[in-house]
Parts: structure tokens; sequence; C-alpha cells
């Protein structure tokens, strides 16, 4: 019986770590980066507002019924996880404003897209102004998978696509 309580308390410790300093991280983060693009605006807009099929990371693309006006669609990636969006400002082709629509994730925010022309192409800065509800999640958010993770594989998705 003392072994499994050893095995417990080795285990436990390292979670409740965890979790007292997840508690401890602030809510909200903002991460930005950009990328240039030997691209016209034009074209990276078509590519950031339309159906994200060129995205490898997207298994299933759904189209909703509009919401106060705004643009609505939900995206399942390849583990199952769906995730529903609205484009809550549009500008096109030079700014885009989306946020995660469904309140029952334990993350949320929104992602800024703009779009600065250049002398061979553009430039595309994305903005995350992220919140994680979960304490955990924001451990895992800020010291496992960096805050900055996603908002990287999208841009790498970018280039992909558009060289």
């Amino acid at each position: 019986m003392k072994w499994i309580w050893m095995i417990v308390l080795v285990l436990a410790i390292p979670l409740m770590v965890i979790l007292i300093i997840g508690l401890l991280l602030p809510r909200k983060h903002t991460v930005q980066r950009s990328t240039s693009l030997h691209q016209s605006p034009d074209t990276v807009w078509g590519l950031i507002s339309g159906p994200p099929s060129w995205r490898t990371s997207v298994q299933k693309y759904e189209e909703l019924p509009p919401h106060d006006g705004h643009r609505m669609w939900r995206e399942t990636d390849k583990s199952g996880q769906t995730i529903t969006f609205e484009a809550i400002e549009s500008a096109p082709p030079w700014r885009l404003v989306t946020r995660i629509a469904d309140p029952k994730l334990p993350f949320g925010g929104t992602w800024t897209y703009e779009i600065a022309p250049t002398a061979d192409g553009c430039t595309l800065t994305i903005t995350e102004d992220g919140v994680v509800y979960n304490p955990v999640f924001r451990f895992v958010s800020r010291y496992i998978m960096g805050h900055a993770a996603t908002v990287n594989m999208y841009l790498k998705a970018v280039h992909a696509k558009l060289g």
C-alpha cells in the first residue's frame, strides 16, 4: 500500500506544479508574426479569405449560415478537433479579422491579418490576440507548444502554397 501512495504522490506533485503555474500565467496573450511574399495583395487575400483546402492540417471545411451579417465557417483538423470561426471584420484586400466563435473550447481569441504592399509583392502580418481559459492548457500553450505555434504553422502553409 505504501508503494501505491508513493506513486500517487510522485504523479500528483508535477500535476499540482503545472496547475499552480498555469493559474499564475495570464489568460490573455498577443503574438505577431510577419512574412514577405512575392505575390500581390489580391492573391494573398484570395488565399486567406477563401476555403482552407490549401492547408494540410485542415481535414474538413464547412461554410455556415452568416451570423449578424458575418461569414461563419467550421474547420476540422486531422485529429478531429472542430473549431467554428467568424469573420468579424473584412476590408479586402488589406485586413481580415477572425475570431473563434465556440465558447465551449478551452481557448479563444482573434486573428488579425494585415496585408501591406511592397515593391515586389506584399507583407502578411498575423496578430493573434488569444485567451486560454484552462490553466493546464495555459501551461502547455506557454511552455510546451508556444503561443506562436499555430501562427507559425499557418505562415509555413502560406509559403508552401504561394512559394
